[in-house]
């Protein structure tokens, strides 16, 4: 999906309160940065991530039940990117 602050996708199929954006970064990796619509200093106050990042941070995340990298899907973020090539996005 798109919209005014690029593509992204919906992290939780539970809520679509939370978007994650992503696009292709200058150094051609995958840049995240996560929109929460009752939270909206999330995206004012953190800027766009590498999963290299998302990946060291979640070693340091001690909550067994939720894993972060799930939020981060670098899968469908290339999908996404790969369609928006293709002019489907």
């Amino acid at each position: 999906m798109k919209d005014e602050r690029g593509l992204y996708y919906y992290p939780s199929m539970q809520t679509r309160d939370v978007r994650m954006y992503v696009r292709q970064g200058e150094t051609g990796e995958v840049e995240f940065r996560m929109w929460h619509v009752q939270h909206q200093e999330v995206w004012d106050k953190h800027e766009r991530i590498t999963h290299d990042v998302v990946k060291t941070a979640s070693r340091m995340y001690k909550n067994e039940s939720r894993n972060p990298l799930a939020l981060y899907d670098e899968d469908v973020a290339q999908r996404l990117l790969e369609d928006e090539r293709k002019g489907f996005a």
